[in-house]
């Protein structure tokens, strides 16, 4: 008879830990998306036949000037530059 092992070991990569890369640092900020053509916030993602016409990509509609496309600008501003940027707008914050 063959001799048996009676536990089975833990491999030396659990014991010791997965390194995992470096996290990027999560900037707690706010998101808009303007139009790239007039620079308006009012844009929206269109919903009918979105999936067929980009491939599964999101395409975007400014209200202001009807443009349309998936090249939509991104922006990310912190709390001071927020805030700003609704007082630009002229929208009150209670």
């Amino acid at each position: 008879m063959p001799s048996r092992k009676s536990k089975l070991s833990t491999p030396e990569w659990i014991l010791k830990g997965k390194k995992s890369p470096a996290k990027k640092k999560v900037v707690n900020g706010f998101k808009i998306r303007e139009c790239p053509k007039c620079g308006s916030d009012d844009v929206g993602v269109v919903l009918s036949n979105s999936d067929k016409e980009t491939g599964g990509g999101k395409e975007w509609e400014c209200k202001k000037c009807k443009w349309k496309g998936t090249g939509i600008v991104k922006k990310e501003l912190s709390e001071e530059e927020f805030m700003k940027y609704l007082d630009d707008k002229g929208v009150e914050v209670a």
